[in-house]
């Protein structure tokens, strides 16, 4: 494998390239939608790479703020993905409207896979005071389970689209690797990410999170996150809050987190896609090789001249 600069959907997980090229990549998600909210003072924005934990982080919130609740059917109600568009010439409009129409008197958590600009970032002195919950996962790992996850798309939500199976999926993880990931430079998906987000850092509403850190120490990083947020639940609503945020109680309720009524009438997953293993340092389990890690660490390389920052990403621990 050669090293290969990034294509078109690094471009699109960037936010780096012309608007014209943030279109690019699944025709599902659309990230200059994000340009057009009006953020209000206390939004809470999620800001993860693709399966490096969003989902149990969108939980996570959703728990802190209504202080440990289960009375809702489908997280992406809850905390509303920015980026998504339900069906082939939904306006933006659309979006913008149901994200206005949320009750002014609660904070407003939402979804993105954006880093910026691709969603707008306001310095903790901007009018509209928005916290950053940015979280990180080991990019072998993440790429792993990447894979399954593309298959467990829908056909239906496939067809919609118009959109071949056979461009996203492969049998096994190595041509997936090859022909789907490097072959469309999606590695930028997550070391451009890193790229964006790592000067922003220390900025006092950006909250660096890492899967592998949440992994070891649960109950920390919940009341981490709390913190940040400005959130004393009390001490009533932890146990609750605890209970509901643990792998194994969103495995027993996975229902509530496969975005069943993302797509409308048209289903966007199978079910098992969003919740799988919630397990950290299994990649080679998975399907990553010792060449295909050097060439991804290659890759990353080449867009994250940082050494620290590399590091980091892989092993997560304190921030350099």
């Amino acid at each position: 494998m050669a090293v290969r600069k990034g294509g078109n959907i690094m471009e699109h997980a960037t936010g780096t390239a012309p608007e014209e090229e943030t279109r690019r990549g699944p025709p599902w998600i659309d990230p200059t939608i994000q340009q057009k909210i009006a953020w209000r003072d206390g939004d809470v924005v999620i800001s993860v790479p693709a399966k490096s934990g969003t989902t149990w982080t969108m939980n996570i919130v959703h728990q802190l703020l209504t202080g440990g609740r289960t009375d809702f059917r489908d997280i992406y109600e809850e905390v509303p993905w920015l980026e998504f568009v339900a069906y082939p010439g939904q306006p933006h409009d659309a979006v913008v409207e149901r994200v206005e129409a949320m009750p002014p008197d609660r904070r407003r958590a939402f979804k993105t896979h954006s880093a910026p600009p691709g969603i707008p970032f306001m310095a903790d002195g901007a009018s509209r005071k928005v916290k950053y919950i940015v979280v990180f996962r080991n990019p072998e790992e993440a790429l792993v389970s990447f894979r399954p996850f593309l298959e467990k798309h829908a056909d239906a939500w496939y067809d919609l689209w118009q959109m071949p199976r056979g461009a996203m999926c492969r049998p096994d993880f190595a041509s997936f690797y090859d022909e789907v990931v490097d072959g469309h430079g999606m590695q930028g998906m997550f070391f451009g990410f890193l790229a964006a987000w790592w000067p922003l850092r220390n900025e006092p509403n950006v909250l660096f999170m890492h899967f592998s850190d949440m992994k070891r120490d649960h109950e920390r990083a919940i009341r981490t996150i709390a913190e940040f947020l400005g959130l004393d639940p009390g001490d009533g609503a932890w146990p609750a809050i605890l209970e509901y945020t643990s792998f194994p109680w969103m495995k027993r309720n996975e229902e509530m987190f496969e975005g069943r009524t993302l797509g409308g009438s048209v289903p966007v997953l199978d079910h098992g896609a969003m919740i799988r293993k919630g397990a950290a340092g299994e990649a080679r389990a998975d399907g990553m090789t010792d060449a295909i890690s050097a060439h991804l660490r290659r890759v990353g390389e080449q867009m994250v001249p940082d050494r620290a920052a590399l590091d980091w990403y892989y092993t997560g621990g304190a921030l350099p």
